[in-house]
């Protein structure tokens, strides 16, 4: 007979009501991890696999299992850990969850829910912004369209109040029809904007509508045709709209934060659009064809700061991983002290520039302080928590790097650039000697990017460590297929000068598995 109340510690769950509170305070969760919780309740301390909570909380749809991760990891922040020092919410690896430590205070004969009404997705508002249709019929113009949805992300993740989902995780429904309760469900969000772009010579037209997910009413909708050097204007005044549809009493403040400076050279502009699926690799063969086009993007306009702190990526990407040169290393720390300089309002820019200045110029300090700025600017920059949580989690900065990189993951559970944040768990996961989660962590990041080789190096080490050694040595190949001139040295010039204390097990279980010197 299942339960209708659990004790967790200090926390009470009512099944029936629907409702966690700590010492009598409402404590505000999710609908979809509120149900998962609910289910491990009622398990009463046995394993629920990953398959059954689908099943139970997701009926009849078919969810990425990252979002079950997601939701788990909101379930760990909000009930922390139990009298032993271990996780109330538990993964029993390959297997799936339980609830640790719950006790049942009483149980009816039907153990079934009543109609009470349910917490709020979350104190803050979500809202996720679909790729645009490409309505030129030109398929060269796509770089365009799905700029304008970055840009109208980019405004809505400065308001303080709103959560806005990342773009690569709404890209999961580019070029397929999705009803807004699908995405409403899988993205745990209350808004959706959605619409169309068509650019032709020097014009544009921009049709978009806002969608209240929960009653399904259409709030705000609106088509503007403008000429192309309005476009910023226009990417500005959707966004106030959208906004000013949420929340009617929109503060001049607010209004004034929506907006930033932007290139004022539209050819620059259309070179950093045309850069961004390069930039966003991670190894030379995938971000070198970046690096002309934004130093074409610079020659047009000396003072972008998005585009100097994208090429100072790039050139990161070639010092760090073909040859350490000096002059690739000079050349990062320039242009990203530049973005610095030029993007004192760009949360991407400083984010990416922060990055770079950590890892490549070992600056910790106004490393930290960037992030901090960028996060500062816009909460929902899912550039500014990952990267933050990776150079933290090289800093055993532990416990600030499992917040943003939960936080990262909640606001991006499908975005490809998860394996960073994955990365960083696993970073702070074997840091902390918990070596079965870091295998974890290690294996999630480099299902999300095979060709990720340092995530491999922490797999085979969290491997070893854990007595798994032929498994070690194979995560150990891997390295070296995905990237033949790994060297122990070639990362602690880099990540490794950040914390000795991490680096140095890391470097010691590699040497013991042959990794080379």
């Amino acid at each position: 007979m299942p339960p209708n109340e659990v004790r967790l510690g200090r926390f009470h769950l009512d099944l029936n009501g629907r409702q966690l509170a700590r010492d009598g305070v409402s404590i505000p969760l999710s609908s979809r991890a509120l149900d998962i919780l609910c289910v491990l309740a009622a398990a009463q301390g046995e394993v629920v696999s990953k398959d059954e909570l689908m099943s139970k909380v997701w009926p009849g749809l078919v969810v990425d299992e990252n979002t079950i991760r997601v939701h788990v990891s909101a379930l760990r922040k909000a009930l922390g850990e139990g009298e032993s020092g271990d996780p109330h919410v538990m993964t029993v690896p390959g297997r799936g969850y339980r609830l640790i430590g719950a006790n049942a205070l009483r149980s009816t004969a039907d153990g079934g829910r009543d109609s009470s009404p349910r917490v709020e997705t979350s104190e803050k508002p979500f809202i996720a912004v679909l790729p645009f249709q490409n309505m030129s019929g030109d398929p060269e113009q796509e770089y365009f369209v799905d700029g304008m949805v970055d840009e109208i992300v980019t405004g809505l993740s400065r308001i303080k109040w709103l959560s806005v989902i990342s773009r690569n995780s709404t890209f999961i429904y580019k070029n397929k029809p999705a009803a807004i309760k699908e995405v409403v469900d899988t993205l745990g969000v209350r808004y959706v904007l959605e619409g169309g772009v068509r650019k032709s010579g020097n014009r544009v037209r921009i049709t978009a509508q806002l969608i209240d997910g929960k009653t399904d009413a259409h709030l705000w909708a609106e088509q503007y045709e403008r000429v192309l050097e309005d476009v910023f204007a226009l990417q500005d005044e959707i966004t106030m709209c959208v906004i000013g549809a949420i929340e009617p009493s929109l503060w001049r403040a607010e209004i004034d934060r929506i907006k930033r400076q932007r290139p004022t050279n539209l050819n620059a502009y259309d070179l950093l659009l045309r850069s961004v699926p390069y930039v966003l690799g991670h190894v030379p063969k995938e971000s070198g064809p970046a690096i002309p086009l934004l130093q074409e993007a610079l020659k047009l306009q000396p003072d972008y700061a998005a585009a100097h702190a994208f090429l100072g990526r790039c050139l990161h990407h070639r010092y760090a991983r073909a040859g350490l040169r000096e002059e690739d290393r000079i050349a990062a720390i320039r242009h990203s002290r530049a973005a610095v300089m030029h993007g004192s309002d760009d949360a991407t820019a400083l984010a990416t520039a922060a990055h770079i200045i950590a890892l490549t110029e070992h600056d910790t300090m106004t490393a930290l302080k960037l992030f901090d700025r960028a996060l500062e600017l816009s909460n929902s920059n899912v550039f500014a928590l990952s990267f933050s949580a990776v150079t933290l989690g090289w800093m055993g900065r532990a416990d600030l790097a499992v917040e943003r990189a939960e936080r990262a993951l909640r606001l991006s559970p499908f975005d490809f650039y998860n394996f960073r944040v994955h990365h960083a768990l696993a970073l702070v996961h074997f840091f902390n000697r918990r070596y079965a989660d870091a295998v974890e962590a290690a294996q999630r990041a480099v299902h999300a990017n095979p060709s990720f080789s340092t995530a491999y190096a922490v797999l085979a080490a969290a491997l070893l460590r854990g007595g798994h050694v032929a498994e070690a040595k194979a995560a150990a190949r891997a390295v070296l297929e995905y990237e033949p001139a790994f060297a122990i040295r070639g990362v602690r010039q880099v990540a490794g000068q950040l914390e000795p204390a991490v680096f140095g097990p890391l470097a010691q279980a590699w040497r013991e598995i042959g990794l080379p010197e």
